[in-house]
C-alpha cells in the first residue's frame, strides 16, 4: 500500500519485492571467501559489483530521481547499504504481528484449490497453527522479516530506518505521509488517498496466493474479526518491539503513547 501511494509522485519509482536483494546476496556470495573467484575480486570490485546491480536494475529508471527498492532483507543489510548509499535511508512498515498472521491467512483461505508455495508441505499448511508456526520461524516470510527489523532497530545504522504504524498510515494518511517526505527530504505531493492502485496478479498466482498485492482503492481502516484462534492472536500481539523506543536511535511514527 505504501508503494503505491508513492507512484502517484512522479518522482518516485517504487513497487512490490524486486529481485535485487536476492541478485545482492548471490554476487556477494561469489565474490566472497569460500568461493573459488574471492581470491581475484579485490574488495573495491566486490564494491563496483555490487552497487552496480542497483545501477544496472534501474538503468531504465533514469527519469526518477528516488527509488524504493522493496525488499526484507535490507534491514539485515544496513552496512552495506550505508557505505554503498552513505544518503540511504530504509522504511519499514509494521503492524501488529498478530494482524500479519490474520491477513496471510485470509489470503490462504481465499485460495482453498491452491497449495501455495508460502509452505512446503502439507505438515506445514494443515491447520492454522501449524501455517502461523510456520510462517514465523526465523528463515521465513513473517519471523525473517521480524527477525531482521529488529536487528536493524537496535543496530548502529537505526538511523538511517523510518518505521510507520500500519494503522496509523490508514487512519491519517496525509499526516503520516507528511512525516515520511520529511524523513526522505522531499518537496510533498498532493497525493489522492481516494485512488490508490496496485495489483500483481502474475507474480500472486505464481504462488497460488491470488490477491496478495492487492491494494484496495481507498485508504481507510477496516474493521473485522480476526480468524485466529485467541490464544494464537494472543501469542503474536506480544511481539511489537518497536513500541518501545528506549535503546534504539530509529525514527518510528508511533502513537503518542508510546
Amino acid at each position: 500500500m505504501l508503494a503505491a501511494i508513492l507512484l502517484q509522485n512522479p518522482r518516485f519509482h517504487a513497487g512490490m519485492s524486486s529481485p535485487v536483494g536476492g541478485l545482492f546476496s548471490s554476487i556477494r556470495e561469489q565474490c566472497s571467501a569460500g568461493s573459488e573467484f574471492a581470491p581475484l575480486i579485490s574488495r573495491e570490485q566486490r564494491r563496483r559489483l555490487l552497487r552496480g546491480v542497483f545501477d544496472a536494475y534501474y538503468a531504465d529508471q533514469t527519469d526518477k530521481p528516488v527509488v524504493f527498492d522493496t525488499n526484507r532483507l535490507w534491514c539485515a543489510d544496513l552496512p552495506a547499504l550505508r557505505e554503498l548509499f552513505p544518503d540511504g535511508k530504509v522504511i519499514a512498515c509494521v503492524r501488529n504481528v498478530a494482524w500479519v498472521m490474520d491477513s496471510l491467512e485470509r489470503v490462504f483461505r481465499a485460495n482453498p484449490f491452491e497449495n501455495t508455495k508460502l509452505f512446503g508441505d502439507a505438515s506445514e499448511r494443515n491447520t492454522v497453527y501449524s501455517r502461523v508456526e510456520t510462517l514465523a520461524q526465523r528463515n521465513r516470510l513473517v519471523g525473517f522479516s521480524w527477525s531482521a527489523l529488529k536487528e536493524a532497530y537496535y543496530g548502529e545504522q537505526a538511523d538511517s530506518l523510518l518505521l510507520i504504524d500500519y494503522d496509523l498510515l490508514v487512519q491519517n494518511p496525509e499526516q503520516v505521509m507528511r512525516l515520511v517526505y520529511q524523513f526522505i527530504d522531499e518537496p510533498w505531493f498532493e497525493h489522492d488517498f481516494q485512488n490508490v492502485a496496485y495489483d500483481a496478479p502474475d507474480f500472486d498466482d505464481a504462488l497460488g496466493v491470488a490477491g496478495l498485492h492487492k491494494v484496495r482503492p481507498q485508504v481507510a481502516r477496516q474493521e473485522r474479526r480476526t480468524l485466529l484462534p485467541p490464544d494464537l492472536f494472543e501469542q503474536y500481539s506480544r511481539l511489537s518491539f518497536w513500541e518501545d523506543g528506549s535503546g534504539s536511535a530509529a525514527n518510528v511514527i508511533r502513537n503518542k503513547q508510546h
